[in-house]
């Protein structure tokens, strides 16, 4: 009798020792998971691409509001803003919010307004050039204060598509080039409007 029971108890502890074991093993299979995924997912969103959804009406009616957006950072670890470019940015006066906005003036550059239209002054136009914006319906205008702003080194200006609704470099100034997260890529939802964004050009 005592034998059986030795037995059982045996049979017992190996029998939990077997699920420990097991649960064991299962923790630090989910755990390698984890870890991995931290390791691929973290560079990736950190330099290479991100989502994104539009709050807001200010890109009317390119982008409307809850857009999900594929934003593609690495287009300016290796390269520039175009003029043109659809970007996500962290607002210079609060870096915890984040605006999507169109990148409009360059480094160097003088914007000004005048007529409803912006004006570029680079050394290219020295006497000024009034950009045409194919995007934007035929009769928005653009308006702001007379006063011009000339871009220094890394400054950007940037303009909301819907002029009369945007809160951007008209209202609260140039943008730092640190304060650009990345470039918009692709409109991923809703599915009917799936679109990939290129730079357009300027006549």
């Amino acid at each position: 009798m005592d034998t059986n029971g030795n037995q059982n108890q045996n049979t017992g502890a190996s029998n939990n020792q077997s699920t420990v074991a097991a649960i064991g093993s299962f923790i630090f299979d989910l755990v390698k998971i984890l870890v991995i995924a931290l390791i691929i997912i973290v560079p990736f969103r950190m330099f290479i691409a991100e989502p994104f959804v539009v709050s807001g009406s200010s890109m009317v009616p390119n982008f409307h509001d809850k857009d999900y957006l594929i934003v593609n950072r690495l287009d300016y670890h290796t390269g520039i803003p175009q003029r043109g470019d659809v970007i996500v940015l962290k607002y210079p006066k609060d870096t915890t919010q984040f605006f999507i906005k169109r990148v409009i003036g360059l480094p160097g550059e003088t914007i000004s307004f005048s007529q409803g239209h912006v004006l570029i002054t680079n050394q290219e136009h020295p006497n000024g050039w009034t950009l045409q914006e194919s995007y934007l319906p035929s009769q928005v205008e653009t308006f702001a204060g007379p006063q011009s702003v000339t871009l220094g080194s890394g400054e950007y200006f940037v303009l909301g598509d819907n002029r009369t609704a945007s809160s951007d470099s008209r209202v609260w100034g140039i943008l730092p080039s640190n304060d650009i997260v990345g470039k918009v890529w692709l409109r991923v939802f809703p599915t009917s409007k799936f679109t990939h964004f290129s730079t357009p050009t300027y006549q």
